[in-house]
C-alpha cells in the first residue's frame, strides 16, 4: 500500500504543479471563471497558480508533505467558488451540463486525496511509527 500511496502522491503533486503552471500559460481561462464578486482577478489567478506550484512541490518533500497536504486542501476550498461560478455560467466552457456538474464533487475527491497525506505517520501493530509517504 505504501508504494501505491507514494505513486498517488507523485500524481497529485504533478497535477498541482501542472495546474499551477497553467495559471501562467493560459490565464485567460482562469480569469473567465473568476466570480465577479471577488476583487483582483488577475492577482488571484497568479497567486493561486504560485501556491499550486509551491504546494505541489512541497508535497514531494517528506519533511513538508504534511503541511503541503493541508495547504492543498485549503487552496481547493478557496478556489471552489470558481467551480460553482463555472457551473452556474456553463457558456464559459462549452461542455455537457453533466460534465460541469461532475466537476463539483471532483473537487471533493481531490480534497480527500490530499487529506490522505495529512497523516504523516502510520502506527504499526508493534507500536512503532513509520513514515508511510
Amino acid at each position: 500500500m505504501s508504494q501505491v500511496k507514494s505513486i498517488l502522491k507523485f500524481l497529485l503533486a504533478t497535477f498541482m504543479i501542472v495546474a499551477g503552471t497553467m495559471h501562467f500559460a493560459n490565464p485567460a481561462f482562469f480569469l473567465k471563471i473568476m466570480p465577479p464578486y471577488l476583487p483582483f482577478h488577475k492577482e488571484l489567478v497568479l497567486v493561486s497558480g504560485i501556491f499550486e506550484i509551491i504546494l505541489g512541490a512541497l508535497l514531494l518533500i517528506p519533511k513538508y508533505s504534511y503541511l503541503a497536504a493541508w495547504g492543498i486542501i485549503a487552496l481547493l476550498i478557496a478556489v471552489f467558488p470558481a467551480n460553482i461560478y463555472l457551473y452556474q455560467n456553463q457558456e464559459i466552457l462549452p461542455a455537457s451540463p453533466i460534465i460541469h456538474l461532475l466537476r463539483l464533487p471532483l473537487q471533493g475527491v481531490f480534497v480527500l486525496w490530499a487529506f490522505w497525506y495529512t497523516r504523516s505517520r502510520n502506527y504499526t501493530s508493534k507500536g512503532t511509527d513509520q513514515d508511510d509517504s
